[in-house]
């Protein structure tokens, strides 16, 4: 089997895995597309669907040397090949390690490795793990388990990650707390996605917002999501200290950014008595602080 580029009239490029052992057969069309850089996608889709038919390589084969054997199979190593074994073995054990294993969600695992190792669509998505994976997933089967995820799993997912930081830290005493945008390819807004001031320039594009309480080092204590017109500010009090109080950690000193500093949120701060840091502008502040 060999993969063929067959040209279209409307100028796209057919990707097909061709069987010539008796003539001529398509056995596989792997998709078209006119971008050099997707075509060159669907032509290693189409050798690693190949590769899967052949399901290995014979490492003693009895007509022919094993460093023929060698040489053909660094031939069809290529380096999105390569690639994929990194983000297994270090994202994949990480996972593990974690022990978000504990999900009942077949493709948590998948998805996760896949989005932190190349951040982009569902249909993307499909395509890495059919491509690295060898599973075959429908894309509905892929939002419909992200669902699940949020509607069952969220909170067992932030327990899972919020122990294991504090595994790690032994206590927390002090919490950063940042807000960061998420945007979506998306026109319609809906109740949660709002456009807003997007942290990505994607200002036409709805969002969300999510807030990200961390331990030192940068170890994720919880996280919560907000519509995405909200405006920081006005989350800085309930998001650290309904997380403090869902695990029950005592009160750790709190830093935030100057987006976070206004007179309700010191005043706020102050009543509620835990040690606390807010940045300020240098310029905003008296001629005598700024020296």
């Amino acid at each position: 089997m060999f993969v063929r580029k067959k040209r279209n009239l409307p100028g796209a490029i057919s990707v097909q895995v061709i069987d010539k052992s008796n003539g001529y057969r398509v056995v596989e069309t792997i998709g078209s597309a006119s971008d050099r850089e997707e075509v060159s996608r669907l032509m290693e889709l189409g050798r690693r669907f190949i590769a899967r038919q052949n399901k290995q390589y014979s490492l003693f084969p009895q007509d022919q040397q094993d460093d023929t054997t060698t040489f053909r199979f660094v031939q069809t190593f290529r380096n999105a090949s390569i690639g994929a074994l990194v983000p297994e073995s270090i994202f994949g054990r990480l996972f593990d390690e974690i022990g978000f294993g504990v999900i009942p969600e077949s493709l948590f695992r998948d998805i996760a490795i896949t989005l932190l190792a190349y951040p982009t669509s569902n249909l993307r998505t499909v395509d890495y793990v059919y491509c690295y994976q060898g599973k075959k997933v429908l894309p509905d089967r892929v939002c419909r388990c992200l669902d699940r995820l949020n509607e069952r799993y969220s909170q067992q997912a932030q327990d899972v990650a919020y122990q294991h930081s504090r595994k790690i830290l032994n206590r927390v005493n002090v919490v950063f707390y940042d807000m960061t945008s998420l945007y979506f390819e998306a026109e319609d807004e809906d109740d949660l996605r709002k456009t807003g001031c997007s942290r990505d320039g994607k200002f036409q594009n709805p969002q969300i917002m999510l807030g990200l309480p961390i331990g030192k080092n940068s170890y994720p204590i919880g996280y919560s999501m907000f519509e995405g017109n909200t405006f920081e500010g006005k989350t800085l009090i309930p998001v650290p200290h309904c997380i403090q109080k869902q695990y029950n950690f005592g009160k750790p000193a709190d830093v935030a950014n100057a987006a976070m500093l206004s007179k309700n949120n010191v005043d706020a701060m102050k009543r509620q008595d835990p040690p606390f840091i807010i940045a300020a502008r240098l310029r905003n502040e008296p001629k005598v602080m700024q020296g």
